[in-house]
C-alpha cells in the first residue's frame, strides 16, 4: 500500500495540472491515467481540432489570396498532411506534458483506477491510499440511439481525427461547438456540409441572437442547415448514407458519404467502481458541491466528468478550486465567469449571462452593440463578418459579452476581465484603444448606449 497526500484519477488539463499545483504546494500526489497524457482536450479534442481550423483558416486565405492583390495558387488540401501537422503539434505539446509531470512530488501511474473504499486507489496489482482523491476522467463522445448509428460510416469526432481522405459530402448530426467546427473546416476542405440540430437554433447554449447570425454567415458560405430536425434513421444507400430526420410535421432527409455524429460527450464513470463506495452520480456526472467535493468528504470530481462545464479551461479552474478548498486557502477561481469560444469562420466567443439566461433569472439589462463593418482594423484584414453585443445592468455592470466575428477568442478575455474587475461601462470607456485595432470594436460597444 502506498500512502500519499493527493491521488487525482486522470491526467487531462484539469488532472495534470492539479497535479503540478499541489506539488508545488508541497503535496505529494499520486497521478493516475489509463490512456494518453493530455486527456481528451490534447488528444482528441481542442488542440487536434485548432489543428485543423488554422489547416481550414490557411485555405481559404488562399481562395481569397486574388482579393489582396496576391497571385497564389493553390492545388487543394492534402489532408494526409494536414493530419501530418496535427499529429506533430499533439506531440510536442503531450511531451511538454510528461516532462511537467516529472516535478518532484508527482508519481505519474500508468493503468485504469478503481477505488477500493472511499479513499482507497487499485491501479492494476498497486494500492495507493489518500485523504483526498480528484476524479478527472473526462468525457467521451456519445451516439444517438437510433437505427443505423454503429455503421461504418457513422464517426464520432475521434474518427474525423483520423481521416486520410476529404469526405465529398459530410452530414454533421448536432449543431453544438464540436459540430460547428467540423462543420466549418471541412467546407473549408471543400466538402458539401448539412447541418442537423435538434434544439430550434444551433449553439443552444449561446446567445440565440448571436447563434443565429453564425448560422446566417455560414449558410451564406455554402453550408445547409435542418434546424429543429430530430434525427430518426440512418441508413445505407448507393454511394453513401441517408439521415432521415422529422422536423414539425415534415420528414426530410439527407444523404452523405460520411456522417458525423456530435450529439454530445457523456462522463467517463466506467470501472471506477462509484456504486461500491456509495457516489451519488447521474447520467450527466458526479454529482458536487460548490467546492467540487462529492458526498464523501475528501473526494472531489472536477471537469467533463461532474457535467457542470465541458471545457479545458473550466476542469483547470475546477482542480485549483478544489485544491484550494483542500488547502484551506482563498483566492479560487471565479467558476460563474467561464469564457467560451467556438472556431468557425468566423469565430464566437461569450462570457457570463446570454438574453435567454438573463430573462430567465429575472435581470434587467440594456443591450450595447458595434459592429466589426465599421471598423477600420476589420476591413483592412478583409473581415468585415462580426458583430460584439454587450448585456448591462442598470448598475453599468455587464451580465454578458458576445463577440461574434476574427479574433473573437481572444477579444472576450478583455470583457471577462471587466466583468470579474467588476469595471462597468464608464470605466471602460475611459480606457484608451490602440487604433487601428479590433479591440475598438468592445470600445465602441460600450460607447453605444
Amino acid at each position: 500500500m502506498t500512502i500519499t497526500d493527493l491521488i487525482i484519477i486522470g491526467a487531462g488539463p484539469g488532472g495534470y495540472e492539479t497535479a503540478i499545483a499541489a506539488a508545488r504546494e508541497g503535496m505529494k500526489v499520486v497521478l493516475v491515467e489509463a490512456e494518453a497524457l493530455g486527456g481528451t482536450c490534447l488528444n482528441e479534442g481542442c488542440i487536434p481540432t485548432k489543428c485543423l481550423c488554422r489547416s481550414a483558416e490557411v485555405a481559404d486565405l488562399m481562395k481569397e489570396a486574388a482579393t489582396f492583390g496576391v497571385v497564389a495558387e493553390s492545388g487543394g488540401i492534402n489532408l494526409v498532411e494536414v493530419m501530418k501537422r496535427k499529429n506533430e503539434v499533439v506531440a510536442q505539446l503531450a511531451a511538454g506534458v510528461a516532462s511537467l509531470l516529472k516535478s518532484p512530488g508527482i508519481t505519474l501511474v500508468q493503468g485504469k483506477a478503481t477505488f477500493a473504499g472511499p479513499h482507497e486507489v487499485i491501479v492494476g496489482e498497486e494500492h495507493f491510499s489518500a485523504p483526498h482523491i480528484m476524479i478527472a476522467t473526462g468525457s467521451s463522445a456519445k451516439k444517438l440511439p437510433i437505427p443505423g448509428a454503429d455503421l461504418p460510416g457513422v464517426v464520432t469526432s475521434r474518427e474525423m481525427l483520423q481521416l486520410e481522405q476529404i469526405p465529398k459530402r459530410l452530414c454533421v448530426i448536432g449543431g453544438g461547438v464540436v459540430g460547428m467546427e467540423f462543420a466549418s473546416v471541412f467546407h473549408s476542405f471543400g466538402s458539401e456540409v448539412s447541418v442537423v440540430e435538434y434544439a430550434k437554433e444551433i449553439l443552444p447554449s449561446f446567445d440565440r441572437d448571436i447563434a443565429k447570425r453564425l448560422r446566417t454567415a455560414l449558410k451564406r458560405k455554402g453550408i445547409t442547415f435542418n434546424v429543429g430536425a430530430a434525427v430518426t434513421e440512418i441508413s445505407k444507400v448507393d454511394g453513401g448514407y441517408k439521415v432521415a430526420f422529422v422536423s414539425g410535421n415534415k420528414e426530410g432527409q439527407v444523404e452523405a458519404d460520411l456522417v458525423l455524429m456530435a450529439v454530445g460527450r457523456g462522463p467517463r464513470l466506467q470501472h471506477l467502481g462509484l456504486d461500491e463506495i456509495g457516489m451519488q452520480y447521474t447520467s450527466r456526472g458526479i454529482v458536487v458541491d460548490e467546492n467540487m467535493q462529492t458526498n464523501i468528504e475528501g473526494v472531489y470530481a472536477i471537469g467533463d466528468v461532474n457535467g457542470i462545464c465541458p471545457l479545458a479551461h473550466a476542469a483547470t479552474a475546477q482542480g485549483r478550486c478544489a485544491l484550494y478548498h483542500i488547502l484551506g486557502k482563498d483566492g479560487a477561481p471565479d467558476l460563474q465567469l467561464v469564457p467560451a469560444a467556438v472556431f468557425t469562420v468566423p469565430e464566437v466567443a461569450m462570457v457570463g449571462h446570454t438574453e435567454e439566461t438573463a430573462s430567465a433569472a429575472g435581470l434587467e439589462y440594456s443591450i450595447r452593440k458595434a459592429f466589426y463593418r465599421a471598423n477600420g482594423k476589420s476591413l483592412s484584414m478583409g473581415e468585415s463578418e462580426g458583430i460584439v453585443k454587450i448585456l448591462v445592468g442598470p448598475d453599468g455592470l455587464l451580465l454578458g459579452a458576445h463577440v461574434l466575428g476574427a479574433h473573437a477568442a481572444d477579444l472576450i478575455h478583455e470583457l471577462a476581465l471587466a466583468m470579474h474587475a467588476k469595471m462597468g461601462v464608464e470605466r471602460i470607456q475611459s480606457l484608451i484603444h490602440a487604433h487601428p485595432s479590433l479591440s475598438e470594436i468592445l470600445h465602441d460597444a460600450v460607447m453605444n448606449a
